[in-house]
C-alpha cells in the first residue's frame, strides 16, 4: 500500500507497524507512524539484560520477515555488549504452533541452562504460543516479552501461571474520558467488522445486551471486566495521537496557505484540495504537545519520538492481574538517563532461588580469578582460572588479569596488588645471625693465633719462613673475616663500594704473602748450597717488595673498577616472588671477575711453587701446609663461581660469604694451626737444637 501511495504522494501514519523496513525514507518518504521502530525496541532489551547482568538468553521469534529482522539486529547487540544467545527458535506464524512443535520448544527451553527467554513476535503470532500454557509454566524462567497487546485483568486461577515476566510496551498515557468511552459506547455506531466484533464479545463476555451500558459496581461478577481495570486499550494511544497529528499538520497547512491565525472556515478552500501534496510537508515539521504535556514530533526517519514502559505482570491469589510499570526506555532521552527500572516494584515468583534470577551459562568469576571461554562453546561459557602470581583481578568476571607494578606483588587471594617484601640479608635474621658468629669466631681464633705468634716471637718455629710475613698474613686474615660483615645488613652506596674491593685487596694481601713465604722456603734451601747465587735473594725485605707489587696490582684493578664503572645500589625485583632484593650490583661483570681471577693467578702460583717444595728436608717444612691451604682456596673458589652464578637474590650475598670465610678459614688452619700444635703442645720440637739435629736452620 505504500508504494501504491507514494505514487500519489498520500502520506501514511501507522499506528502499529514497527517494521525497520519501514524507516527507509528513501523507499517510503510518505510513510509515518506514531510507534517506535524496532532499533530502539532492541537497544532497550539489551539495557534491560545488562542492568540484571543477563547474559544468557534465549530467542523465541515467529518466521515472519519483520520478527526474523529484529532478531538478527538483537542478536548483534546483545552479542555487542558481552551476551550471548543459547539458541533461537522460530516458530510458523502462518498457522497455529502444532502440539509436536510446541513439545520441542518446550524440552529445548527446559534444557537449557539459559533462564531468560525473549518472546520476540506480533501480537497475534504470540497469542499462538500462549495458548500452550505448559511452555509459560516452566519453572526459573523469565520470559521479556516484546508483544504489544492487551492485558486482561483477570485470568482462570487453573492456569498456574507464574510472576516471571516483563513486557515491552509503548509508552501509554490514559486518555481524558475514555474510560468513560469504552463503558458508553454502542457498538451499532461502529461499522460491522469482525474487529468490532471480536471486542464487543470480549468487553462484554457475550452477556452484555448491545444498548446498555457496562457498569464497574463493587459487586460486578463478570470474568473478566476489562473496561473497567484498564486503563490503556490495545493502540489506542498511538491512534489518538496519529489523529491529532493529522490534525495539527492540517491546521498549519491551512493557517499558512491563508495568511491570517484566525480559524479557517472553508469557505474559499476545500480541504481535499490540500492532499495529498502538501499535507506531507507540515506533516513531516509538526511540534506539538498533547493532553499529557508531551512533545509530539516525527524524527527523521518519521518515527514518533516516543519510548518504552516496562511492565511488570503480577498475578495475585485471588485471579487478579496487575500490570505494574516498572521501568521505561526513551532512546530521545540524554544518555545517562534513556533507560530507568526500579527493581523494588517487580514481583518475582516465589520459584526463584535467587532476587533478581540470574542467567549466565557460567558462575561468576570473583576476582582472583579470569575467565578462559571454552574451545567451540560461547563466548559466554567459560572457566574461572586463579591468576597467575604477580597478577590480579579486582573485579568480577576479568577477561584478563592485570600485571602488578614492578614494586608491588599480588596477595595471596589475588585480588590486590600489596608492596613487594623488602629483603636484604640482614643481622636479625637466622642466616645472617650465624654468618656473623662464624665470622667473629674466626677473628677471634685469628686473633688469639697471632697472639700467640707475638708471644712466641723469639721461638724458632715462629722465626722459621719470616715471622714478619706470618704476622702480615694473619692481620689480613683478621681483616678478611672482617670483610665478611660488610655483606650482611642493609646495602649502602658506601658498603657496596667497598663490598668487592675491601674483599679483593685482603685476599691479594694475603695471597701475595702466602706466595713470598713459599718463596722464602725454596730460596732458603737453594741458598744452604755451596756458592749459591740465591744469597743475595734472602733479604726480608725481597719478600716484602713481592707482597707490595702483588697487593698493589690488585689496588690498582680495584681504583681501575671504582672509577670507571663502580658499584652501586640496586632494588633488584625480578630476583625474588613477591619480594624486592636490596644488593649492590657490580655493574662490570667483567672489573668483579678480573679481580677475582687475580686471587685465582696469585693462588695458583703459590700452589706450584708450594708443590715442588713440598717435599724439601725440614723438621717444619711450612711448604707443605701452604701446600694444603692453596688446595682448599682454590677448591673453594672454583666451587663458587657455578654457585654464585645459578643463585639469586640474598642468597649471592650468602654464598660469597660463605666462600670468603671457608677459604680464610683454610688458610688460617692448614698453616698456623700445625705451628700453634708446635707450640703449645710440642714444645721440645720447638728449638734450635731440634731443628739443626734434623738438618735446617733458617733464621728467616
Amino acid at each position: 500500500m505504500s508504494n501504491i501511495f507514494r505514487i500519489y504522494h498520500y502520506p501514511q501514519i501507522s499506528y502499529s507497524s514497527q517494521s525497520l523496513i519501514m524507516s527507509d525514507t528513501v523507499m517510503f518518504p510518505y510513510f509515518y507512524r506514531t510507534v517506535p521502530s524496532v532499533l530502539p525496541l532492541c537497544t532497550g532489551i539489551v539495557k534491560l539484560l545488562k542492568h540484571f547482568d543477563w547474559t544468557w538468553v534465549i530467542i523465541i521469534a515467529s518466521d515472519d520477515e519483520s520478527s526474523l529482522t529484529a532478531v538478527q539486529i538483537l542478536i548483534g547487540k546483545i552479542m555487542q555488549n558481552g551476551g550471548c544467545v543459547a539458541f533461537t527458535e522460530t516458530f510458523s506464524h502462518a498457522s497455529g504452533i502444532p502440539l509436536k512443535e510446541a513439545q520441542n520448544i518446550y524440552d529445548k527451553i527446559y534444557e537449557s541452562s539459559a533462564n531468560v527467554i525473549i518472546l520476540y513476535t506480533d501480537r497475534q503470532y504470540a497469542l499462538s504460543l500462549y495458548s500452550h500454557g505448559h511452555i509459560r509454566k516452566i519453572p526459573n524462567k523469565i520470559w521479556i516479552c516484546a508483544v504489544e497487546m492487551d492485558f486482561l485483568s483477570t485470568f482462570p486461577l487453573d492456569l498456574g501461571v507464574r510472576n516471571n515476566t516483563l513486557t515491552f510496551t509503548v509508552a501509554k498515557k490514559n486518555i481524558p474520558g475514555f474510560s468513560k468511552f469504552v463503558r458508553e459506547v454502542d457498538p451499532i455506531l461502529f461499522p460491522l467488522t469482525r474487529h468490532t466484533s471480536e471486542w464487543w464479545t470480549v468487553l462484554c463476555d457475550i452477556r452484555c445486551p448491545k444498548s446498555i451500558k457496562r457498569s464497574c459496581s463493587a459487586n460486578q461478577t463478570l470474568p473478566s471486566l476489562l473496561h473497567c481495570s484498564a486503563k490503556y486499550l490495545g493502540s489506542s494511544y498511538s491512534v489518538y495521537n496519529a489523529v491529532y497529528a493529522v490534525a495539527h499538520a492540517l491546521h498549519n497547512m491551512i493557517m499558512s496557505d491563508t495568511g491570517n491565525t484566525t480559524l479557517w472556515s472553508g469557505g474559499s478552500h476545500r480541504v481535499l484540495d490540500y492532499l495529498p501534496w502538501k499535507i506531507h510537508h507540515y506533516l513531516k515539521n509538526i511540534h506539538f504537545r498533547n493532553f499529557q504535556d508531551e512533545n509530539i514530533f516525527f524524527d527523521e526517519n518519521g518515527d514518533l519520538a516516543i519510548g518504552y514502559n516496562i511492565i511488570n505482570r503480577v498475578f495475585l491469589p485471588n485471579g487478579t492481574q496487575i500490570n505494574e510499570i516498572v521501568g521505561n526506555y526513551n532512546p530521545y532521552h540524554p544518555l545517562e538517563q534513556d533507560f530507568t527500572i526500579n527493581e523494588k516494584l517487580i514481583v518475582w515468583d516465589s520459584a526463584f532461588i535467587q532476587i533478581p534470577p540470574q542467567s549466565k551459562c557460567s558462575q561468576i568469576c570473583i576476582p582472583g580469578f579470569r575467565k578462559l571461554t571454552r574451545e567451540r562453546e560461547a563466548i559466554c561459557c567459560y572457566d574461572c582460572i586463579p591468576c597467575p602470581k604477580g597478577e590480579i583481578s579486582n573485579q568480577t568476571d576479568m577477561d584478563n588479569c592485570i600485571k602488578c607494578p614492578d614494586d608491588q606483588w599480588s596477595n595471596q587471594k589475588r585480588d590486590a596488588c600489596i608492596p613487594k617484601v623488602i629483603t636484604f640479608l640482614s643481622y636479625e635474621e637466622p642466616l645472617g645471625i650465624v654468618l656473623t658468629a662464624i665470622s667473629i669466631f674466626f677473628f677471634l681464633i685469628n686473633a688469639v693465633i697471632l697472639g700467640i705468634f707475638i708471644h712466641y716471637r723469639d721461638t724458632p718455629i715462629v722465626r722459621a719462613n719470616n715471622r714478619n710475613l706470618s704476622y702480615i698474613l694473619l692481620m689480613s686474615l683478621m681483616l678478611c673475616f672482617l670483610c665478611s660483615l660488610i655483606f650482611i645488613g642493609h646495602p649502602k652506596q658506601v658498603t657496596c663500594l667497598l663490598r668487592q674491593t675491601a674483599f679483593g685487596v685482603m685476599f691479594s694481601i694475603s695471597l701475595s704473602s702466602i706466595l713470598a713465604k713459599t718463596i722464602t722456603v725454596v730460596m732458603a734451601f737453594q741458598a744452604t748450597k755451596p756458592e749459591s747465587k740465591f744469597r743475595k735473594w734472602m733479604d726480608p725485605r725481597f719478600s716484602y717488595l713481592i707482597v707490595f707489587s702483588c697487593s698493589f696490582l690488585q689496588a690498582l684493578f680495584c681504583l681501575s673498577w671504582l672509577f670507571i664503572a663502580p658499584p652501586f645500589l640496586y632494588f633488584n625485583m625480578q630476583s625474588e616472588i613477591g619480594a624486592i632484593v636490596i644488593e649492590c650490583n657490580e655493574r662490570s661483570i667483567i672489573s668483579f671477575y678480573c679481580v677475582l681471577g687475580y686471587l685465582g693467578f696469585l693462588a695458583c702460583i703459590s700452589f706450584i711453587v708450594a708443590f715442588l717444595a713440598r717435599n724439601l728436608p725440614d723438621s717444619f717444612n711450612e711448604a707443605k701446609h701452604i701446600t694444603f691451604s692453596m688446595l682448599v682456596f682454590c677448591s673453594v673458589w672454583v666451587s663458587f663461581i657455578p654457585t654464585y652464578v645459578s643463585t639469586k637474590g640474598k642468597y649471592m650475598v650468602v654464598v660469597e660469604i660463605f666462600a670468603i670465610l671457608a677459604s680464610s678459614a683454610g688458610l688460617l688452619g692448614c698453616i698456623f694451626i700445625p705451628k700453634c700444635y708446635i707450640i703449645l703442645l710440642r714444645p721440645e720440637r720447638n728449638n734450635r737444637k731440634y731443628l739443626a739435629k734434623n738438618g735446617m736452620i733458617n733464621k728467616y
